[in-house]
């Protein structure tokens, strides 16, 4: 079952059960799918990029949910936070910090870096091995402290 019949799958649920957070979630992020479908011409959009949009949509609310509570707006980081959980149901598991650190060091000597003029190579590497399991926020701040 690709990634996108789950998620068909799971918003029939949702409706049939009356869910209106998880249906709305379901639903904004069935429609960030269909706008990725037609900018990239690909009617069936393979899983890898189906993923890549879970991961943007969970990043905007991860950021709403910081600038939410930065402006006092409870409600509102509670709603971006029901989102977040409904978006994160269909991410692979995250690392581990210590699998985190483990796979940027083995990207350092994969790449051969040696000062922080080699963070751009290194944070390449880094992304690939760690393929959507980990955030660019924590990847380049582990990156930036283990390069000297």
């Amino acid at each position: 079952m690709t990634l996108i019949e789950t998620i068909n799958a799971e918003l029939k649920a949702s409706m049939l059960a009356k869910d209106a957070e998880r249906t709305g979630a379901l639903r904004m992020l069935k429609s960030a799918i269909g706008y990725a479908q037609i900018e990239k011409k690909i009617e069936p959009l393979p899983d890898a990029d189906v993923l890549v949009v879970v991961q943007k949509e969970a990043k905007k609310r991860r950021d709403a949910i910081s600038e939410f509570e930065r402006g006092g707006r409870v409600e509102l980081a509670a709603k971006e936070a029901a989102e977040l959980k409904v978006l994160e149901a269909f991410l692979p598991r995250q690392l581990s910090p210590e699998e985190l650190e483990e796979l940027v060091k083995a990207a350092i000597a994969e790449v051969g870096a040696t000062s922080k003029k080699d963070m751009g190579l290194v944070m390449k590497a880094a992304q690939a091995k760690a393929a959507g399991r980990a955030e660019g926020k924590a990847l380049s701040g582990l990156v930036n402290r283990l390069l000297p």
